[in-house]
């Protein structure tokens, strides 16, 4: 076996460790996905009161700022994501 193949080797299996789903990143990705979820079901809950009158108008306005401050990230985040995609994709082989 030629030494440039071992050392790709042992290289390559240092290197591994980097590139796994680290436990705290997936925690992480799920905690804000139910944050997300939860603002909108407040957001959903203000207009919901506010439409039969039970609702303090500015409970209403609040819920919605967050959820329009929430939707905003969502949206930059999934836009990053996209163009991180596509600049992998231009790369050349």
């Amino acid at each position: 076996m030629d030494i440039k193949a071992i050392s790709a080797a042992q290289k390559y299996s240092a290197a591994k460790p980097a590139v796994l789903a680290d436990e705290n990143s997936s925690s992480l990705l799920q905690d804000t996905a139910s944050d997300f979820a939860q603002v909108l079901a407040n957001s959903e809950t203000a207009a919901k009161e506010s439409m039969i009158g039970d609702a303090d108008p500015h409970a209403l306005v609040q819920a919605l700022a967050q959820t329009e401050l929430v939707v905003e990230t969502a949206v930059a985040v999934r836009n990053k994501v996209v163009e991180a995609y596509q600049e992998i994709l231009r790369m050349p082989v």
